[in-house]
């Protein structure tokens, strides 16, 4: 089973591939993305990584989180589900 994973406090210089490359010293990579400013193009400080297996996942979780990649260090944990972007739900009704 695949296990997702959030890497935080990114460097803007950090790529795809050298996150990719950071993970797969620790496992198979299914996936590996920064993300990044839909107007701007440039990376907004984080990514995630898809790893074929929860245990090498976990064994990355632990070597990485806390070492510097790219200059910074940075903070590697299990990514939690992405929550509802439905806004009409979590707004109070509007009074014209």
């Amino acid at each position: 089973m695949s296990s997702n994973i959030y890497v935080g406090n990114l460097s803007y210089d950090t790529t795809d591939d050298s996150l990719s490359n950071a993970f797969s010293q620790h496992g198979t990579v299914l996936s590996a993305r920064v993300i990044t400013d839909r107007m701007t193009g440039r990376s907004r400080g984080f990514g995630f990584v898809e790893m074929e297996d929860n245990g090498e996942a976990q064994a990355a979780i632990q070597a990485i989180n806390g070492t510097s990649l790219d200059g910074r260090e940075v903070k590697v944990n299990e990514a939690k589900p992405r929550e509802s972007r439905d806004s009409r739900d979590s707004r109070p009704p509007r009074r014209w």
